[in-house]
């Protein structure tokens, strides 16, 4: 039940009461018992409404039976148990009238004013992509045996569209290709370590809770790179807002671990025959 519906019950049975003594002149009690008679017939008749089977009724129609459960014990009452006072004091009277009014006016307005209009829904943030780029876009790799380059390298965070408000920190993506140049060791690859550097040569932060950017190569053995092998790794790794702030940044340095170890190829001869020849 909504305070709409329980106000018009208040309200009819309010009105009902004051009216009692304006369009019955002789039997009652006074405006104190006329209004408590209204309520107590207006409430029950709709909660009687409302239990036999019409919960989702209009306001028009709450009204009417309000009014009329509230008319029923007024009307009872000058029939059964009338009072032989001649009237009403010409100050009851006058209450009678200027509340009447009043709540004449505000159930007038409730039934027939403007349908409260639902709250606009909030219009789901739009999320987009902001790409920056890294110039140049590739690096070449050379550490020790170990060569190869950094391409396709971009930083992207996510922000809400409008306020620019950042949803996402942000990142630097890029491809990885090493390749093991040696003709007589064999690779094995341990770790990769990004660091950024501003132009004073200091290495630039990260914000606390991030992770420190890594390149993590695949598990033991397929993170071997014989002599000319070559192995291509997927980048993405978290990158400091500070390093985004105008000249800034000067460089990205990768550092690479590895083991190598001795390559040996040997022939070895089998002496054999074929069908005993």
């Amino acid at each position: 039940m909504s305070f709409v519906i329980f106000a018009t019950w208040v309200l009819v049975g309010l009105l009902a009461g004051l009216l009692a003594g304006l369009v019955m002149k002789r039997g009652g009690y006074g405006l104190k018992r006329d209004i408590t008679l209204g309520l107590v017939g207006s409430i029950g008749g709709s909660v009687l409404l409302r239990t036999v089977g019409f919960p989702g009724a209009g306001i028009v129609a709450v009204a009417v039976v309000a009014f009329i459960g509230a008319a029923i014990p007024i009307v009872a009452q000058r029939k059964i148990w009338p009072t032989e006072s001649a009237g009403e004091e010409k100050a009851d009277m006058w209450w009678r009238w200027g509340l009447g009014a009043a709540l004449v006016a505000v159930v007038a307005w409730m039934i027939l004013g403007p349908t409260p209009q639902p709250a606009a829904t909030a219009t789901a943030a739009v999320i987009e992509d902001k790409t920056y780029t890294v110039t140049p876009a590739a690096m070449k790799v050379k550490a020790g045996i170990v060569t190869g380059e950094v391409t396709e390298m971009k930083v992207t965070e996510r922000v809400e569209q409008g306020s620019g408000r950042v949803v996402s920190a942000a990142k630097l993506t890029a491809k990885v290709v090493l390749k093991n140049s040696s003709a007589n060791q064999t690779v094995r690859l341990v770790a990769g370590t990004i660091k950024y550097i501003d132009v004073q040569g200091q290495p630039i932060k990260l914000e606390e809770s991030r992770t420190e950017p890594t390149l993590k190569f695949a598990t033991y053995g397929s993170d071997r790179l014989d002599p000319g092998q070559e192995a291509t790794q997927s980048l993405d790794v978290d990158f400091p807002a500070e390093a985004l702030k105008a000249k800034k940044l000067k460089e990205i340095r990768l550092d690479l671990a590895y083991i190598p170890s001795p390559y040996l190829e040997e022939t070895v001869h089998f002496i054999v025959s074929v069908g005993g020849q």
